[in-house]
C-alpha cells in the first residue's frame, strides 16, 4: 500500500474554510454562537462533499452530521466547539504567515475538521464514511455522548480529528479523565470574639486538599491534582463554605474506579464539619488495544509517524471504551491548545488530509 496522493489537495482552499470556520466564533455553552458555527460547519461540508449535513440539536448548541450513504463502516469525528470566549477574534483573527495559521481554534480544532473534509472530497467513492462534528466536546460531551457512541458501533471504527500530537505523532492512547468538586459546609462565627463557636470551613478544606493530593499514583499514571479552592467571605468571619476542584488522569479502569471510591470516602477531620463530593472520571481511558490495529494501518500510509500516550482526553476515550477501533489526533499538526499562541503548520495540511483519506479509503477495502 502506498501513501495516498497529496497532489490534488488545494491548500488555498482549506485555508479558506479554516478562515471561515475560524470567524465564525464558537465558544463552548454559548448556544447562540454556536448555532451560528453549526450552519457554518454543515455550509462547509456540504459545499465540498455534496449530500446534507444534518444538524442534530441539543441543549448543549447543534453537532452536525454527514453521512455519504451506504453501509456505514468508519466514522470521522470532531467537534466544532472551541474554549475561546467571544471577542477572541478581535483580539487574535485569522492569519496566515510564515507557514502557519493562527486564530482561535485553529489547531483545537477546526484545523482538523477541515483537513478531514477535503480528505473526504478526494476520494471518489464516499459511501460507507460518516461524519460526526459535535459542540460540546470541550465541556465533557455530555450532550453529544449517547450519539457519538450510537454512531461508532453503527460503523465499527472511529478516526478522530484532533490535533496532532508532538511531532506530528499520531494518538494511540490516552488517559481516563474527570473532575471531582468537593464542597465542605462549617459554621460561621466572628473570628475574632469567639472563633470557637464556628466550624472553619477552610481549615477543614486544607485537610482534605492535602489527602486529596495524596491519592496520586504517578507510577502507575494516575494524577491527582487540586486545582481551584475558594473559602470564606470576610477576614472577620470564620468561613462556614469552602470548595475545592481537582482535575483526575487515569490510565487503567482500576484507577479510576480505585480514585472514585476515595473520593466517595471522603470525611471530615473536624467535628461538625461536612464534606459532600460531586463528579467523577466521565472520560474512561481509551487503551493502546484500541489503536493498534489503526495505527498500523496508519504506518503502512505513512512509515515513519509516531505513536503517543497522551494525559487530554477526548471523544475516542468513549469510543475506545465501547470496543470500537479508535485512532486519534488525525488532525492539525501544530500546538498551543487552548493558549493565544495556538498555531497550525500549513504545510502539513495536504499529507494529513491524505491520510485521512487514506485509512478511509483501506477501510472501505478490508483495511
Amino acid at each position: 500500500m502506498t501513501p495516498p496522493p497529496v497532489g490534488d489537495l488545494d491548500v488555498a482552499a482549506m485555508l479558506d474554510d479554516l478562515r471561515t470556520l475560524v470567524e465564525v466564533e464558537s465558544p463552548s455553552r454559548d448556544r447562540e454562537a454556536l448555532a451560528a458555527s453549526a450552519k457554518t460547519v454543515a455550509a462547509v461540508i456540504e459545499n465540498r462533499l455534496g449530500g446534507r449535513a444534518v444538524l442534530v440539536e441539543s441543549p448543549a448548541g447543534p453537532h452536525v452530521h454527514w453521512s455519504g450513504g451506504g453501509d456505514p463502516r468508519v466514522l470521522v469525528l470532531g467537534h466544532h466547539d472551541t474554549v475561546f470566549p467571544l471577542g477572541t477574534l478581535a483580539r487574535r483573527p485569522f492569519r496566515v504567515a510564515g507557514g502557519r495559521a493562527t486564530g482561535p481554534g485553529v489547531f483545537d480544532m477546526l484545523g482538523g475538521v477541515v483537513q478531514a473534509v477535503h480528505g473526504l472530497a478526494s476520494l471518489d467513492d464516499r459511501s460507507g464514511v460518516e461524519l460526526l462534528v459535535t459542540a460540546d466536546e470541550e465541556v465533557g460531551s455530555q450532550h453529544s455522548r449517547a450519539l457519538v457512541e450510537e454512531r461508532a458501533l453503527a460503523c465499527g471504527a472511529v478516526l478522530v480529528v484532533e490535533g496532532a500530537a508532538e511531532g506530528g505523532g499520531l494518538k494511540t492512547a490516552r488517559k481516563g479523565c474527570g473532575n471531582f468538586q468537593v464542597s465542605v459546609a462549617g459554621r460561621a462565627a466572628h473570628a475574632g470574639l469567639e472563633p470557637e463557636a464556628g466550624v472553619n470551613a477552610l481549615v477543614e478544606s486544607a485537610h482534605q486538599v492535602l489527602h486529596i493530593a495524596s491519592l496520586g499514583r504517578p507510577e502507575v499514571g494516575t494524577t491527582v491534582t487540586p486545582t481551584v479552592a475558594s473559602a470564606g467571605t470576610l477576614d472577620n468571619v470564620v468561613p462556614a463554605e469552602a470548595t475545592i476542584a481537582v482535575d483526575v488522569r487515569v490510565e487503567t479502569e482500576a484507577e479510576k474506579a480505585r480514585v472514585e471510591a476515595a473520593f466517595a470516602a471522603l470525611t471530615p477531620h473536624l467535628p461538625g464539619a461536612e464534606v459532600t463530593v460531586t463528579g467523577g472520571v466521565g472520560r474512561p481511558p481509551m487503551p493502546p488495544a484500541a489503536s493498534a490495529g489503526l495505527f498500523a494501518l496508519a504506518t503502512r500510509l505513512m512509515p515513519g509517524i509516531a505513536g503517543h500516550h497522551v494525559g487530554g482526553g477526548s471523544d475516542g476515550n468513549f469510543t475506545a471504551a465501547l470496543g470500537v477501533p479508535t485512532l486519534d489526533g488525525l488532525g492539525a499538526v501544530g500546538g498551543g491548545a487552548h493558549a493565544d499562541h495556538e498555531y497550525l503548520e500549513v504545510n502539513a495540511m495536504p499529507e494529513r488530509a491524505a491520510l485521512v483519506a487514506g485509512l478511509v479509503s483501506a477501510l472501505g477495502q478490508g483495511g
